[in-house]
């Protein structure tokens, strides 16, 4: 095997597992305790849920690919955004996700990275208040009372933050033609991930 095909075939098992870790099982409303309070719970919840952690690094890696003015916007819009979906969705009944939705924006966001798509700031904007209200409202509902939810709210929304702020710098600070093929590639793999649970939840019952 020369050395293009291996590289061909590692990337393809790579992707293979990645999209393997991004099939969910069932959302649940309540969040698994940490023993460490509220806010780390959320944290937890965040780095645990593959249908939360991928569309957030997808929009990272998207908007770090536009730029600064598009990172700064994304880094601080989406955290509120998550936050106020997760207030509203606190004072709802537990509900869980659909799987066609989260693969829709496995597709969406990975669609766009891997693409590079040059969107105008606005329709960044626009993804990242619709990814954090519809993934805050989820998160929020069967959390309880508005004082019972927040601490988890704001480990969580913290959490996204974080990881908007290291993968959209860490993307706008590569120049070489070859790291930005690379950022591409890993939004292939979030869109193959979409593809994977988008197959996972059309299988017959």
């Amino acid at each position: 095997m020369n050395r293009g095909a291996s590289s061909r075939a590692v990337l393809g098992l790579r992707g293979v597992a990645l999209a393997t870790l991004a099939v969910p099982a069932l959302a649940r409303a309540h969040l698994n305790s940490t023993g460490m309070g509220p806010v780390y719970d959320g944290v937890l919840h965040f780095m645990l849920s593959p249908e939360d952690l991928l569309p957030v690094a997808g929009l990272a890696l998207f908007a770090g690919l536009r730029g600064d003015a598009q990172s700064r916007r994304a880094l601080f819009i989406l955290p509120v955004a998550w936050l106020l979906g997760g207030l509203a969705g606190s004072a709802a009944s537990a509900t869980s996700g659909s799987p066609f939705v989260s693969a829709a924006w496995f597709l969406l966001l990975g669609g766009l990275v891997a693409a590079d798509v040059r969107l105008p700031q606005g329709a960044t904007v626009a993804l990242a208040v619709l990814l954090g209200l519809s993934h805050g409202w989820l998160n929020g509902t069967g959390m309880g009372d508005v004082g019972t939810a927040m601490p988890a709210l704001l480990g969580l929304t913290a959490s996204v933050f974080v990881l908007v702020a290291l993968a959209s710098a860490l993307v706008v600070s590569l120049h070489a033609q070859w790291a930005r093929i690379a950022v591409r590639v890993a939004g292939s793999w979030i869109a193959a991930s979409g593809l994977l649970l988008l197959g996972w939840a059309a299988r017959p019952r």
